[in-house]
């Protein structure tokens, strides 16, 4: 009776929990705690289910039962269909939802085929399987062509754009004017490289990001003019233009159209195609830096092409020749205290990089609203972007002397005034700087067209960097199934995204893009390494000067040859080498030591957070127990 009364006491627990559990995923309320609410509808997202006007449906195709189908796809079949039902539940009646389990040889694997679906490989049996999105609505009809679990963090954005895109008949038109080549190899120099046997350059992932909102325009360096119908602009390391081009883009920007600028004061693309005679004499390599003098002179914005930002708190770390690791605060692995948090386009972002980058101010006087974005921290200073030719990365941070913090980008805002009051520049005229004082701004004139005033107010992005916008420092590339696949590092693709959709897009979609990142960096051991570098610097420098000095004396020694070529030490001779010998080696374990010293602290936390996590779980499960024990026996 007795073990008949605790076989129904298991089987009365199972059959509640399952009840408990089956109740729980039909309630409509759902709890998220994790850190970004990484399974919880985002305002944006929320904000743009409830603009829909007609009905949506949503077709999710998944092969569940295909041979050798990765646990990592399962799991993550699960995780988009949850976050659909979401969706629907959302949209109160705009959303519907259906979920389609196609077999070889089936009409369902047709429809996903004829739907532009891409069939996946399965490596455990080579067997294809679909997964993948349709969301259709009246006749207009878009697809996700494969999930992939690598793209987790972006999966609320990339749902909420397919369902805001196929309600957009048209593309807004992005003007792309640029010296670099984002948008990969041209058709003429495709034809050049092969002739040459040269690989083509293929175009960056921000361009793709871009084009799934927008229709690119491309625009040459050499035009005079902007085609019409732009809705936004983006400038990026603009080279040698025109006055009539600057003369263009000004008028776009007063006419109350967008402007995203990216300037650079050390393009790394441009130094990678320098010369190597040219570097060996010392001279920087062509189109390296950029800058709008006239344009940002006008609109009140402080810019040095030949400066970048050095910041010794975020500092990236990166291998040197000798095959070591060193920081090297020219690169700029920036965080979430980085960003703004009250801005649209920064607001949800967790990391970027940035490489030599510039700073920008808002010039005295200026009675334009300049927001800064994104700030390095306060242990940041200018330094010489000619430094970097010659300057080691661990020996770098000894030239920064930090004057505070430095803003990397910026949101300005207002009612600009032209840079060119005299009106459109001839086909003779030179660009000079603007007059530092307008007289009181007037209408066009008849003989002087143009707008001397926003007519409306405008909005300007400006950044001083442009390598960012590469995938070599925002995606790990790779082959998975066949495919390439890429993975973000950081929310560099996030921000561009962001902002250009800030400026011209939807900006419903601006707070879900990049949720849920698994980058956490350790704050803590980040400033003890600013600390200790604060700490240890002084000694090290001084011990550095010392020991070079001990250096440059032995070789003087050794230098002192016979005609024979040969080295005839005397006995003084020999005493000095060895006693010279002996401090080399001596000055070099201090600074061994030194360099020990400077990890002491931080290598002390990780063996300590290793103790904790070794004997937490052992530690509360006894505590449990004991506690558990004395309760029944009491």
């Amino acid at each position: 009776m007795k073990l008949g009364s605790k076989a129904l006491a298991v089987l009365l627990l199972f059959v509640g929990l399952v009840l408990v559990n089956y109740l729980a995923s039909s309630l409509p309320a759902r709890l998220d705690v994790t850190a970004d609410s990484i399974y919880s509808l985002s305002p944006g997202t929320k904000a743009m289910l409830g603009k829909l006007e007609e009905p949506v449906v949503l077709d999710l195709y998944f092969s569940k039962d295909a041979t050798g189908l990765p646990i990592a796809y399962k799991n993550y079949a699960a995780r988009v269909e949850e976050m659909l039902r979401q969706y629907v539940r959302a949209a109160r009646g705009k959303l519907t939802l259906n979920v389609i389990h196609p077999r070889p040889d089936t009409p369902a694997e047709e429809k996903a085929t004829a739907a532009g679906l891409t069939p996946q490989v399965s490596q455990q049996g080579g067997e294809q399987f679909f997964f993948g999105l349709t969301v259709t609505q009246a006749d207009q009809q878009k697809n996700l062509p494969a999930f992939t679990p690598q793209r987790e963090q972006f999966l609320e954005y990339d749902l909420s754009k397919l369902i805001y895109g196929v309600q957009q008949l048209d593309k807004r038109k992005l003007g792309l004017l640029t010296s670099l080549p984002l948008q990969g190899s041209s058709p003429e120099d495709m034809q050049m490289m092969m002739m040459t046997r040269q690989q083509p350059k293929p175009a960056q992932l921000i361009v793709g990001e871009w084009a799934q909102t927008f229709q690119i325009v491309t625009v040459e360096p050499t035009a005079t003019e902007l085609p019409a119908g732009l809705d936004a602009l983006a400038v990026i390391h603009p080279q040698n233009l025109s006055p009539k081009l600057q003369f263009a883009i000004d008028q776009f920007l007063l006419g109350g159209k967008p402007v995203f600028l990216a300037l650079d004061p050390a393009s790394q693309y441009f130094k990678r195609q320098a010369n190597p005679e040219q570097a060996m004499m010392g001279a920087p390599p062509p189109n390296v830096s950029s800058d709008l003098p006239v344009l940002l002179n006008a609109y009140g914005i402080v810019y040095d092409p030949q400066q970048v930002v050095g910041d010794l708190e975020n500092a990236t770390q990166v291998q040197t020749a000798g095959g070591g690791v060193a920081r090297y605060p020219v690169w700029l692995s920036l965080h979430k205290s980085n960003f703004s948090a009250k801005s649209l386009p920064t607001a949800q972002l967790n990391s970027a990089m940035f490489v030599e980058a510039g700073s920008l101010a808002a010039k005295p006087g200026s009675t334009l609203t300049f927001t800064p974005l994104i700030e390095s921290s306060a242990q940041s200073g200018n330094l010489a972007s000619m430094l970097l030719q010659f300057t080691a990365p661990d020996e770098l941070a000894k030239q920064i002397a930090p004057s505070g913090k430095k803003t990397i980008a910026a949101l300005v805002t207002g009612k600009f005034k032209s840079a060119f009051p005299a009106g459109a520049p001839k086909d003779e005229d030179k660009i000079t700087d603007p007059p530092k004082k307008h007289d009181k701004v007037e209408a066009a004139i008849p003989g002087r067209p143009g707008l001397l005033e926003s007519t409306t107010t405008s909005t300007l992005f400006v950044i001083a960097d442009t390598d960012w916008l590469f995938d070599d420092y925002s995606v790990r590339k790779y082959s998975f199934f066949g495919q390439t696949a890429a993975e973000p590092f950081n929310d560099n693709l996030a921000f561009a995204a962001n902002t250009v959709e800030f400026l011209g897009g939807s900006p419903d979609l601006i707070s879900i893009r990049g949720k849920g990142t698994s980058l956490r960096p350790f704050t803590v051991v980040r400033t003890m390494e600013v600390e200790a570098q604060k700490k240890y610097q002084e000694k090290l420098t001084a011990l550095d000067a010392r020991l070079a000095d001990v250096q440059k004396k032995l070789s003087e020694i050794q230098g002192k040859k016979t005609e024979g070529n040969r080295l005839v030490a005397t006995p003084e001779m020999a005493r000095a080498i060895e006693d010279f010998q002996k401090q080399q080696a001596a000055l070099r374990g201090e600074r061994r030591e030194i360099r020990r010293a400077l990890r002491e602290d931080i290598d002390a936390l990780e063996n300590r957070l290793l103790l904790i996590n070794l004997l937490a779980s052992p530690l509360l499960v006894g505590a449990f127990g004991v506690w558990f024990y004395r309760r029944r026996h009491h």
